[in-house]
């Protein structure tokens, strides 16, 4: 349809997707939500966005769409099978060299310590004590974890056919957000002046939380997860004109239901205690944000998909384990699909800015499942008949979603 007083077509609605991040988990979350979408949006092709936002894992699945990896695709890829180069087992590797440097250096460290105590004068066990504790803190590495494993498995799946690790021979906007160490800023890798690096160097910058990785060098700066700044930085696709934008965060608060059996976080273990304390304060932050893009973008419709406080299977739950990654996911589908449901109304009239529409049929057939109930094994060496046999699989598992997804429409 044209516009009749000056005869140009009218410009098709934008929608961006924002995610945020929330490590190997988070991605697995993240890709439950977006393979229910992807089946229950008419009209919404999530490789044809018109801008990607990404932070931390959630730049790994931005990162992946941009690339035409369906949510789907990637599913088999990250969730499911077993043996693949995206386990987070061979992805992370203690950082010897960070360590050894740090070794060669503690006779040094503590020697000092010891003759600043002295020269001091420190009085009673406790203060030398402390004294002792800052003075080894000086001697641990900058990060625990080597992720450059992880940036060289990502390069060379962005490099595979039809594919590309270069932001600039991108279809479509793709930014990575990190955040400058020296300077606390945000820098969105991939707009211009920041698109010459590699999409798996920038997606491994925005990962790199402090403490466990090092700070990654890009040119003569260092980068640290975009995490510090913002919860999903959803203002950058907002900036580039998109009238809908979709936006998942993993990471919320766990919150106890009335007669859970679990005992309170407070008696948890440190690492729990932690974890709950960063979603809290990545929560509330997204919140503020929310409400402020209500004003500096109020003709914008904005839908918001995260997991429900009290659900202890998205909350307690191990990184490091196959069947992890595929519990989450596929509750991350379900209860996104449960939602767009309880929401449909709501969802509906946003979708609809952008000429877009829910598939209540589609929603309502509770036979459509996610993550196969057991794992395709892989083969030690990629190629032959097992390799053909496990594409075979995927591909008759995607023709037979596909034919259900159509006949419940």
């Amino acid at each position: 349809m044209r516009n009749t007083a000056t005869g140009a077509r009218p410009a098709r609605p934008r929608v961006g997707l924002a995610l945020a991040g929330g490590g190997f988990l988070g991605a697995a979350y993240e890709l439950g939500v977006l393979a229910a979408l992807a089946e229950s949006v008419e009209g919404l092709d999530l490789n044809r966005l018109d801008a990607y936002v990404g932070v931390s894992a959630g730049g790994f699945i931005a990162a992946g769409l941009a690339n035409g990896k369906t949510p789907h695709q990637m599913v088999r890829m990250f969730v499911e099978d077993a043996d693949t180069e995206l386990d987070p087992a061979t992805m992370l590797r203690p950082a010897a060299r960070l360590w050894l440097r740090a070794l060669r250096a503690a006779p040094a460290m503590a020697s000092q310590a010891i003759e600043a105590g002295l020269s001091e004068g420190l009085r009673g066990p406790p203060a030398v004590l402390w004294q002792a504790l800052e003075r080894a803190g000086r001697m641990l590495p900058n990060g625990l974890l080597d992720a450059r494993p992880a940036e060289r498995t990502l390069a060379r799946i962005f490099a595979g056919p039809g594919r590309t690790n270069d932001f600039r021979e991108l279809r479509t906007e793709l930014r990575i957000v990190a955040t400058d160490i020296d300077t606390g800023t945000p820098v969105a890798f991939g707009a211009p002046g920041f698109d010459k690096v590699p999409i798996s160097r920038a997606v491994r910058a925005s990962s790199a939380l402090p403490g466990l990785f090092a700070p990654v060098r890009i040119g003569e700066r260092y980068y640290v997860d975009g995490v510090l700044n913002k919860t999903l930085h959803g203002s950058v696709a907002l900036e580039q004109g998109v009238s809908l934008l979709l936006c998942v965060n993993p990471l919320v608060p766990y919150a106890r239901a009335d007669g859970a059996r679990r005992s309170s976080i407070a008696r948890a273990s440190l690492p729990v205690i932690l974890s709950q304390s960063m979603r809290t304060a990545i929560r509330s932050r997204m919140t503020v944000g929310l409400a402020k893009y209500e004003i500096t973008h109020p003709h914008a419709a904005i839908v918001l998909f995260e997991p429900r406080g009290d659900d202890e299977t998205i909350f307690f739950t191990r990184i490091f384990t196959v069947a992890s990654r595929r519990r989450v996911c596929e509750r991350a589908y379900r209860q996104t699909r449960a939602d767009l449901l309880a929401r449909f109304d709501e969802v509906e009239r946003k979708l609809d800015s952008a000429g877009l529409s829910l598939r209540r049929r589609v929603l309502e057939d509770a036979s459509l499942r996610l993550v196969r109930t057991a794992p395709v094994p892989r083969p030690r060496r990629s190629g032959g008949l097992e390799d053909g046999a496990i594409r075979l699989s995927h591909a008759l598992d995607d023709l037979e979603r596909t034919l259900k997804v159509r006949a419940a429409r």
